[in-house]
């Protein structure tokens, strides 16, 4: 019987950028609210969520699939700026920071294509750049995070250059979720 494994493809920030987050994030755990926080070390941008079962043949191709993609991308600038939530600030499920540059939707086009051609079903969502910092339990409203996101909608993270991206297994627990990198493709060649 094959294995099934829980994967994604992601890109990781800069230390200096996830440090600026992280900081944020520190202000806004102190607002309260039942809210899951993403540990600062599992901050990522989520390329592809592949799947909670995906077998290992269909990760082995998708790592084989991604070094020529990754090869014919060049290293390219990415900026952490603004936060928010989904599906609004009145009744967040997911508090953000989002990420700006072109690059990362045509990155995004391929890894989706990529998924599509090794038999994964098609992402119906639109690509939408951000980082999960934050996972509301039960959505209540609270005016003070609600202020608070406001006020950094255009708050500046900073910016990094982008050099690789990887493929990564999700390890699920009670402590919270640790990520494997199964395979990392640096772009450019």
């Amino acid at each position: 019987m094959q294995e099934h494994i829980r994967a994604f493809v992601a890109i990781r920030l800069s230390p200096e950028v996830e440090d600026a987050v992280a900081r944020f994030q520190a202000g806004l755990r102190r607002l309260g609210g039942d809210i899951s926080w993403t540990n600062p070390e599992n901050f990522h941008l989520t390329l592809r969520f592949l799947g909670n079962q995906v077998p290992l043949a269909v990760v082995e191709q998708m790592i084989e699939g991604l070094r020529p993609v990754a090869a014919a991308i060049a290293p390219f600038m990415v900026r952490a700026r603004g936060a928010g939530a989904f599906p609004s600030l009145h009744r967040p499920r997911v508090i953000w920071v989002g990420l700006t540059d072109g690059e990362l939707g045509a990155v995004a086009q391929q890894v989706e294509a990529l998924s599509v051609r090794c038999g994964l079903e098609p992402e119906p969502r639109r690509f939408n750049p951000h980082l999960t910092i934050g996972r509301v339990r039960k959505p209540t409203r609270n005016p003070r995070m609600q202020e608070a996101l406001q006020a950094a909608a255009e708050r500046d993270f900073g910016s990094c250059l982008i050099t690789s991206m990887a493929l990564y297994r999700s390890h699920l627990s009670p402590q919270g979720a640790k990520y494997e990198a199964l395979a990392t493709l640096r772009f450019g060649g």
